[in-house]
């Protein structure tokens, strides 16, 4: 009402928040009744997979405001996944993480498709963790595609070494 951020939102509710696909009324919604019952078990199981798959069961209850930083960035991929996307973006998934996080993450972000049948595309600007966890590689410099291959091939491209190796335009 005033403009102020609620902090109370804990990681489950944080969770619930995104689901998008409820074919029930929202009288039936409001009563819990008919489709509504059904849908919320069904939608309460995916949450409690998504959380399970990113290890935050022990910070359910936790304001996600007053988690750390690595744990928030946990929140917001598994808010992503419960909408069910069949492509998931990320846009610097790892930005401002210390290495223990960076880590986790990659590890989480590597098994999405595995666990969930989720093509993910990362926008990263961390070199050694696009490199880490990439099947294929796309780099642009200034808006120009200047590499695209599987990692070793973009490493080795001459266009790539240049443009971060600081050669002028």
């Amino acid at each position: 009402e005033d403009g102020i951020r609620d902090t109370s939102v804990t990681g489950v509710q944080t969770c619930a928040l995104p689901i998008l696909f409820m074919k029930s009324t929202w009288l039936e919604q409001g009563l819990n009744i008919g489709r509504a019952k059904k849908e919320e078990v069904e939608n309460r199981i995916e949450v409690e997979k998504v959380i399970k798959f990113l290890q935050i069961e022990a910070i359910r209850k936790t304001p996600v405001a007053k988690l750390p930083y690595g744990l928030q960035k946990r929140v917001e991929l598994a808010r992503a996944l419960v909408a069910e996307p069949k492509v998931l973006l990320l846009d610097e998934p790892m930005a401002g993480m210390n290495l223990e996080e960076k880590q986790d993450m990659s590890c989480f972000i590597l098994e999405i498709n595995k666990e969930f049948g989720v093509t993910t595309v990362i926008i990263e600007h961390d070199v050694g963790v696009v490199m880490d966890i990439s099947d294929h590689v796309v780099v642009l410099d200034y808006g120009k595609k200047i590499g695209d291959g599987t990692p070793d091939e973009v490493m080795n491209n001459q266009d790539v070494i240049d443009a971060y190796l600081g050669v002028s335009h």
